[in-house]
């Protein structure tokens, strides 16, 4: 009995430790170690969970490197196109800068098309239709085994031309366009001074109106209370624009607004340095670029509106390419800290349940040792009996 109650443990030994070579796993199931087994289970949903987000990741990298690539062609093209409006700037006659005007047609076009073809699974995140783009992250798990997640926005940047629809809101401005939805003019050093004329212009809600002076850009864009009933709405635009233009703190610069003079704001240049200030209205829906479409060289005077409004639409391009390199480094950075993770858990997982595969082995050789001794001590025992009976004989 000594002899079957040893082989069956020598057996039942030997059949874990066959099942560890089999599977790889010294904890193969819940029976083995029903605590071990149970982290390692939620450490595995984990670890198929972040290969999901880092698939996420994947998708969301590739969608925003192609508006960043977009952005940068757009900056580019634009790029292109100041070009020639500095050469119908100085055209000779007005025959030439109409044929000009062809090649910045032909430009803005190309810039429409870049626009419409910048998805990737469907997605466009310069067009004005994405809006902000939420990508997961990651899955945050507290010492309580409460799991919360976290997510990357991407901002969609709207570089569409759209519907422009020009509105008459720098009557009387020096440099005035056309159309008067656009002027500029520039202040000279120590003591230039000239104004900027807001009138009403039957405003929708939002409508905007931007201020250039040398590289710095600020806008008033108008709401439902500005146009509401009773309200004057080129000066609430204009205060809102002293107020900006003086945040910028350009030295020099002196910004007055008189309550007598509606809409008007009075711009003193006592700096060192001359600036060129050019102002452009945009309405509701026309898109980041829409003021591309108010674009015509085919005047002297279109040139020089022109050639103050393209600075503006270059840096919009150039601050949505900035914006999409940034948002693609930090998604391509939590990328490749998920796929550390995941590595740094399965390391975890495996050292839990894994078997030491060269323990294993000697184990097996030696229970088998183990399991032909034990028959023979089992032969041995049962052959006493035998011995006994023969003396009856």
């Amino acid at each position: 009995m000594v002899a079957l109650q040893t082989l069956k443990g020598i057996n039942s030994n030997l059949a874990k430790v066959q099942s560890e070579i089999s599977t790889g796993k010294s904890i193969d199931s819940a029976k083995d170690n029903s605590a071990v087994w149970a982290i390692s289970k939620t450490m595995e949903a984990d670890v198929s969970g972040f290969k999901k987000i880092s698939d996420g990741l994947s998708v969301a990298e590739s969608t925003v490197s192609v508006a960043r690539n977009a952005a940068e062609s757009i900056t580019g093209l634009l790029t292109q196109m100041k070009d020639q409006i500095v050469q119908a700037k100085g055209a000779a006659n007005d025959g030439e800068r109409t044929k000009i005007q062809a090649n910045v047609a032909a430009l803005r076009d190309q810039v429409a098309s870049v626009v419409g073809a910048a998805q990737f699974n469907g997605v466009n995140l310069i067009d004005n239709t994405a809006g902000t783009m939420e990508v997961l992250s990651s899955l945050n798990r507290d010492s309580a085994g409460l799991v919360t997640s976290a997510k990357i926005d991407v901002a969609s940047q709207d570089l569409s031309i759209g519907a422009y629809v020009a509105k008459a809101a720098f009557t009387g401005t020096n440099g005035v366009s056309t159309n008067e939805d656009a002027a500029a003019f520039s202040l000279d050093n120590g003591g230039g001074t000239d104004d900027i004329i807001i009138v009403d212009a039957t405003y929708a809600e939002g409508d905007s109106i931007s201020v250039r002076i040398g590289d710095k850009t600020v806008t008033h864009t108008f709401s439902a209370s500005d146009i509401a009933a009773g309200n004057t709405p080129e000066d609430i635009a204009a205060l809102s624009l002293k107020s900006k233009i003086e945040a910028l703190g350009i030295s020099g610069l002196d910004v007055a607004y008189d309550s007598g003079s509606p809409g008007t704001l009075s711009l003193t240049n006592n700096g060192a340095n001359d600036l060129s200030v050019s102002m452009q209205f945009k309405n509701a829906g026309s898109g980041g670029l829409g003021g591309l479409s108010a674009i015509d060289v085919s005047t002297a005077g279109g040139a020089t509106n022109a050639l103050a409004s393209i600075d503006g639409l270059i840096r919009t391009a150039i601050d949505a390419g900035a914006a999409f390199g940034t948002s693609q480094n930090q998604l391509e950075t939590q990328n490749n800290f998920v796929g550390k993770l995941m590595d740094s858990m399965k390391t975890g997982i495996g050292a839990m349940v894994d078997a030491d595969m060269e323990a294993v082995s000697a184990r097996l050789q030696a229970l088998q040792v183990q399991q032909q001794l034990a028959t023979q001590s089992l032969s041995i025992a049962n052959q006493g009996p035998q011995n006994i009976l023969s003396l009856f004989r």
